[in-house]
């Protein structure tokens, strides 16, 4: 399967939660968007991405690290037009799950970075280094978290931080690729 023929069938976000969330999915994945923020020196950085990168990413609409996580992806989005993201329903396309377990499982969300022409770049996801060590050092709690977001919680800000840095490794690895350079000749 090329991964590539999978993102014209993702949706943009307000339409894959129309198709598939709940009223309370919607609703989640709303005031998470809401307390979503980047800083001024983040969106300085996003605003000098020049390359298209193409995001596809496989989610559910029903998960609390989908609606914590995904509005960070649509922020970095509205900072950088360069970047385009589709969402992918993981229950409806078991292929392209089966295609993106992590360690033997079905996790989400989980981020395939496409270069203009379909090409994948990177793959990144279900959660970052941060909410990593902080679910360690709890060693108990939730299975599945909430998709509560406090906007100025530090553990959110790292999260946003921590997807920032993927976002940008993918955009230099485009925007220095000599394939890509010789078709923009820079």
């Amino acid at each position: 399967m090329h991964l590539f023929d999978k993102f014209t069938a993702g949706l943009p976000l307000p339409a894959f939660l129309a198709k598939y969330g709940t009223d309370g999915d919607r609703a989640k994945w709303g005031r998470a968007h809401e307390q979503t923020t980047i800083t001024d020196v983040q969106r300085q950085l996003l605003g000098k991405f020049t390359r298209r990168t193409n995001v596809l990413v496989l989610v559910g609409a029903w998960c609390g690290d989908c609606a914590s996580q995904c509005p960070i992806f649509e922020r970095f989005a509205e900072a950088a037009p360069a970047i385009v993201t589709h969402y992918l329903d993981r229950d409806e396309h078991a292929d392209v799950q089966a295609a993106l377990r992590i360690n033997g499982g079905n996790r989400v969300p989980v981020a395939v970075f496409f270069s203009e022409d379909g090409h994948e770049v990177a793959r990144y996801g279900e959660r970052t280094l941060a909410k990593y060590r902080q679910l360690a050092s709890q060693l108990v709690g939730e299975s599945c978290a909430t998709g509560l977001v406090k906007g100025n919680d530090p553990l959110q800000l790292q999260i946003v931080q921590d997807w920032l840095n993927e976002f940008e490794r993918v955009q230099w690895m485009l925007r220095l690729s000599p394939r890509l350079r010789k078709i923009h000749a820079d």
